[in-house]
């Protein structure tokens, strides 16, 4: 048996035979050998945001936000599982070999489950979008497909919720920044997700955050870890810092003076695991009697139960024969395109998609983004041995009948290549090939080079963040050139936020948004682009207008941000996403024993092709409540139908998602009516200017904590201030 409680006896036996300084030694990511005891050395840090990070050739699937556009947590949970299996066979390999270097481990620094709350931040492509429930099930299928579930009990690796909590940059001032969230924005915002893998999807690790909340830096921050963490969720696994964190507390956020004031306390408080090397001073701490023996070791004994739970000790644990053959093979390969194809957004289509090849003799594909395996990529990446990228999959699509012409366009931000070039030296080329070709694909966007965490490559403020949501000024200008040929254009983005593009958006065909789209990314958008494939995704987060004004960045309350709270209309909604079929909502039928509303829905593909759709659910409560959403996401399903066919979609809605959030954080259900959404947009007003689509929905009251649903009624959509 490999329970947690067998494995943390086990835990206690082994930690018991140990010296002070042995088990101290071991609260290091970098933990050193103890072989008197037969404990081998052990690296921590690993990672697995979309594919086996920074450890050689693995699958790389779409970005993580990419994913989250999918809104589908079932085939999420079938790419952890892949990642996981990776995971498992180069951990086999490498450790025959006594390879224990970092990245090789078990235990996976994933995933990112902080809500992308402002769309400059360079990180949130790491996440699942801007919305707690959308992140939650999403966590938590990948939470479940990364630790398995195995009979004989182990895990196949271990998970890791990051950044807990209230992260959402700005990167450049992470390290000394000291976060006072509202209650009502900490309960409704920043901690569900968090909460959701502890209570239900069992997680192995929680990764603390840089900044501090409430004057705590978050790897010492009693409220969060004891509190709320240990004794309100009941999570019982171990809790490892961000990366040199535990030096920021003395560094950055002046809560301790010194190294060994600082490793001291954030043992004390519960952080297990450094990453970093600041608990290298604990023995210091134990001589000056800023922390006991028995502290070390029971930290000691949280990490040693993880090791043991992933049979780490054992000589029949069943992962240890995963052969390394599975890396990268066929089946993962042929995952990671459906993923592609199921993470790209239709954002606007005038008809002129999908291309028809017996109408092209020549296609010119110009772009920084075009030929860039980087655009592929994002960050926290694997490298695949079978990278397409956009220009590969449409010259192996378009075949030997049509022509494809290829140019730069110009460099994703200036002119690196010779510094002594006139600025534009690639536009003559491009303008050329798209005046004498039937279509252009103008290939877009950033790359992980222009955002990301602090210390890539970055930007001004030496970080991974935006300075606005343009695209760069050499990429305007190719635009406008290209543009103002009057030819037919299809834009593609690859990115890994949100762009404004709607200066171009009048004189472009169409425009897609590809995210980083990972190893197949370019066969997948050809598969778009020649209609092989439906487009089915949808936005999990705003497009805000470039223009339009942001609260601070390092304002982190919700009023003005996100679809719930924002008085504005963005560029595009979220659970925006067009596709090559038409869908109509048929019926839709509720009932409700008190506890639990249940909805059917009937839903038909309308069109002639085969395509996805996915339902959406919204809940909008009609009485008075303080800074209430205008609607927020209760629950989705991604739905295969064939062309003319109806699919019946039923969905249990429990009462937890009716509920409301007071200004104190109080979690309640608000009694009164409550209008229920269902259909394949947000139900705001520009999903509806955009599509015309209607939304069925009904109406759900709610009096003495019981649920009464009556049918189905008409609703009006929210409708934005008109002087926002």
């Amino acid at each position: 048996m490999t329970d947690r409680k067998i494995c943390r006896k086990r835990a206690e036996e082994l930690v018991e035979k140990m010296t002070v300084a042995e088990a101290a030694s071991q609260l290091l990511h970098q933990s050193p050998a103890i072989e008197r005891l037969g404990i081998p050395e052990y690296n921590w840090w690993s990672e697995g945001l979309h594919g086996v990070a920074r450890a050689g050739i693995a699958t790389v699937f779409p970005q993580a936000v990419g994913m989250a556009a999918a809104f589908d947590d079932a085939f999420l949970k079938q790419e952890a599982e892949v990642i996981a299996e990776e995971a498992r066979a180069k951990f086999n390999a490498a450790n025959r070999r006594g390879d224990r270097d970092i990245y090789k481990g078990l235990t996976y620094w994933s995933p990112n489950i902080n809500i992308f709350r402002d769309p400059r931040w360079g990180r949130g492509q790491e996440t699942y979008g801007e919305d707690p429930c959308l992140t939650g099930r999403l966590g938590n299928a990948f939470i479940h497909g990364l630790q398995g579930k195995d009979p004989s009990g182990y895990l196949k690796i271990a998970a890791c919720a990051k950044h807990f909590a209230v992260h959402s940059g700005p990167e450049a001032v992470r390290h000394g920044f000291d976060v006072s969230p509202t209650e009502k924005d900490l309960r409704e915002t920043y901690l569900p997700a968090f909460e959701t893998a502890v209570e239900d999807a069992d997680v192995e690790a929680v990764m603390t955050a840089y900044n501090s909340v409430f004057g705590e830096p978050c790897c010492a921050n009693d409220r969060l870890i004891n509190k709320i963490l240990k004794d309100e969720w009941g999570f019982e696994g171990h809790i490892v810092s961000d990366c040199w964190a535990v030096r920021d507390l003395h560094g950055d956020h002046h809560f301790t003076k010194r190294p060994a004031e600082s490793a001291a306390i954030s043992v004390r408080r519960g952080c297990n695991l450094n990453c970093g090397c600041t608990y290298e001073y604990l023995l210091d701490a134990l001589q000056e009697g800023l922390i006991t023996e028995e502290e070390i070791r029971s930290a000691a004994v949280q990490v040693f139960t993880t090791r043991f739970r992933l049979g780490m000790f054992d000589e029949d644990c069943p992962f240890d024969r995963i052969p390394y053959s599975v890396v990268n093979c066929a089946e993962h390969r042929e995952l990671a395109l459906e993923a592609a194809r199921k993470s790209v957004v239709l954002l606007k289509n005038d008809g002129i998609l999908p291309l028809k090849k017996e109408r092209l003799r020549s296609i010119a594909v110009i772009g920084p983004n075009a030929y860039s395996s980087k655009a592929l990529y994002g960050n926290y990446n694997g490298d695949s041995g079978h990278w397409c990228t956009n220009l590969d999959g449409i010259r192996e699509e378009a075949g030997e009948e049509i022509r494809v012409y290829y140019s730069q366009g110009c460099d994703l931000i200036k002119e690196k290549e010779d510094p002594l070039a006139k600025e534009g030296k690639y536009l003559s080329e491009a303008e050329e090939i798209a005046s004498i070709s039937d279509v252009t694909i103008l290939c877009l966007g950033l790359d992980a080079d222009l955002e990301g965490e602090e210390g890539d490559t970055g930007n001004a403020f030496a970080s991974g963040d935006k300075l606005d949501l343009l695209l760069p000024p050499a990429q305007r200008k190719l635009c406008d050139r290209i543009l103002s040929l009057g030819k037919p254009v299809i834009i593609v983005l690859n990115s890994g936020s949100a762009l404004d593009l709607s200066a171009y958006e009048s004189k472009a065909g169409a425009i897609l948004q590809a995210w980083y789209s990972g190893e197949s990314g370019g066969r997948a958008l050809a598969d778009i682009l020649f209609g092989r494939v439906s487009p089915s995704a949808k936005l999990p987060l705003t497009f805000y207008y470039n223009d339009q004004k942001l609260p601070e960045f390092t304002d982190y309350r919700m009023t003005g941000r996100t679809y719930k709270f924002t008085e504005q209309k963005p560029w595009y909604p979220f659970g925006y996403g067009l596709s090559y079929t038409r869908f109509a909502y048929r019926s839709c039928r509720a009932e409700s024993d008190g506890e639990t509303v249940r909805i059917r829905a009937e839903v038909e593909n309308a069109g002639r092709i085969k395509a996805a759709e996915i339902v959406q659910i919204y809940i909008r409560y009609e009485g008075e409540a303080f800074e209430k959403p205008h609607h927020h996401l209760a629950d989705f399903r991604s739905v295969m139908i064939e062309a003319g066919s109806v699919e019946q979609v039923e969905f249990e809605l429990k009462k937890k998602l009716f509920h409301s959030f007071l200004e104190d954080g109080t979690e309640t259900l608000l009694p009164g009516r409550y209008t229920v959404f269902v259909g394949g947009f947000q139900p705001d007003e520009r999903s509806f200017e955009l599509t015309r689509a209607e939304w069925k929905a009904f109406t759900v009251e709610a009096e003495n904590g019981k649920l009464k649903a009556e049918g189905e009624t008409k609703a009006e959509p929210y409708r934005y201030r008109q002087d926002g």
